[in-house]
């Protein structure tokens, strides 16, 4: 896009559109709304209003930058510095994984069991990132108390950031904690655990997108060589302080659902609802612990 003292933001827009095509498709028209709206400090809806402005140098400066970071693979969630997940405005950057429509179920599936627990229920959300399903469950279940685990330090503070901006300080922590290990005692128990932990096999790994291998954290994608470590470690090591009773949910990938069952029930877990994504795929499970302990 080049200077031209008579374009109009409606004109900025469409060039962006154009230009977005080749790497968004169809998509094309929401990515350039976003891009032209943030580079100008505007809300998607203020753009709108103001299509028929004339376009200032430094916006077409701006808006260039940005799409020309987006040409180059960079996820467009990490552009914006925030994402919209579950009704909830999340900061985001490359310390955090992106959240997706995929995590939806799970984050559905675990609120609507977290709506029928004992008052006041203690959840506990590992292998948290940004803290999109934590404080999903923490806005729509208004006694829950949550609590988001993350090994890194770098996404913990995203997660301050994310539970002070959406006004849920006083229902919402976060704690370092490596679910490889068990948990501390000071810990206690709760209710319920959910988790979309790192799941994306060695092989996988190689065959990922530019856009997610290229920017977003390793640390939140590998599972290990069959993706499947973490669930093993979270089952091992988190089961003793989940109450008998209490629920576990977990989101897995494509061609899991198999082995994560599995798993749960090794461990005597009752397995309830699968939850699918919005392309009917099963992405979620809900299992549920004994009521008493196994002698």
């Amino acid at each position: 896009m080049s200077a031209e003292e008579k374009w109009t933001y409606h004109d900025l827009y469409k060039a962006t559109r154009e230009m977005l095509r080749q790497t968004d498709g169809e998509n094309a028209e929401f990515t350039a709304r976003q891009i032209v709206a943030a580079a100008t400090d505007r809300s998607v809806s203020q753009l709108v209003a103001d299509f028929p402005l004339m376009v200032f140098r430094r916006d077409l400066d701006r808006v260039n930058a940005l799409a020309r970071r987006h040409l180059k693979g960079e996820p467009l969630a990490y552009i914006l510095g925030q994402w919209e997940f579950h009704g909830l405005t999340l900061t985001i950057t490359p310390d955090v994984l992106i959240p997706r429509d995929d995590t939806e179920a799970l984050a559905e599936l675990a609120i609507s069991r977290a709506m029928q627990l004992p008052q006041n229920p203690r959840v506990l959300d590992l292998c948290a990132g940004s803290g999109c399903v934590g404080l999903a469950i923490a806005a729509r279940v208004k006694d829950a108390r949550v609590t988001l685990g993350e090994i890194s330090p770098e996404a913990i503070r995203i997660e301050k950031k994310n539970i002070q901006d959406n006004h849920l300080a006083g229902r919402v922590s976060c704690m370092q904690l490596d679910v490889r290990i068990a948990p501390p005692r000071f810990l206690g128990t709760y209710d319920m655990i959910v988790s979309n932990p790192p799941y994306v096999s060695a092989a996988q790994m190689e065959e990922l997108d530019r856009s997610v291998r290229d920017y977003e954290p390793h640390l939140a994608l590998y599972g290990g060589q069959d993706g499947l470590d973490f669930y093993r470690a979270i089952v091992k090591n988190y089961t003793p302080i989940l109450k008998p009773g209490g629920y576990i949910c977990f989101e897995f990938g494509m061609g899991q659902e198999a082995d994560v069952c599995h798993i749960l029930m090794e461990h005597g877990y009752e397995l309830g609802r699968l939850a699918r994504d919005s392309g009917e795929r099963a992405r979620a499970v809900l299992a549920r612990k004994p009521d008493r302990e196994e002698e």
